[in-house]
């Protein structure tokens, strides 16, 4: 849970959060009091194997929903990779988990993202330059000649 104070303001709107009763949301005088209940992670590495169960069942325990990282040994760098991965996820969840799991893939290719876009399970695309970080071996050599068909789809 995290608690917040913020000054507030007239017709406060919060479309990603869920606000439900009058115990998330308390006016104290000139300041207003928001609790998150459940809040996300916006960058989480899960791995996979052992570690992915260990790692999955802390966070569903703590967020309600996370963007997954896609540098694994092989990398996700497909739609279909990511639905077998995100399987894996579910099934590592404890049975009374509401975890959402929100899968990303490796910048690849103008067909690639548009098989994300319908999938239901990508929200998102991470670009690894080659070699700056864990497992980012099969990241991206040429910026400019691969990427940009690629961010050209994204933005349609």
């Amino acid at each position: 849970m995290i608690k917040s104070l913020v000054p507030p303001c007239e017709g406060l709107k919060v479309p990603i959060a869920k606000i439900g009763g009058s115990k998330q949301l308390k006016s104290k005088g000139l300041r207003m009091e928001l609790t998150i209940t459940q809040p996300d992670d916006w960058h989480l590495h899960l791995r996979d194997g052992d570690l992915l169960k260990s790692v999955v069942t802390h966070s569903a325990s703590h967020f309600g929903r996370a963007i997954v990282m896609p540098n694994l040994k092989p990398p996700i760098t497909t739609t279909a990779a990511a639905v077998v991965y995100r399987d894996s996820i579910l099934k590592a969840l404890p049975s009374d988990s509401n975890f959402t799991p929100l899968m990303t893939l490796y910048l690849t290719s103008p067909d690639e993202i548009k098989l994300a876009k319908r999938s239901g399970v990508v929200f998102a695309v991470k670009l690894y330059p080659f070699g700056a970080t864990t497992n980012s071996q099969d990241g991206v050599t040429d910026l400019f000649g691969k990427c940009l068909p690629v961010l050209e789809e994204i933005s349609r």
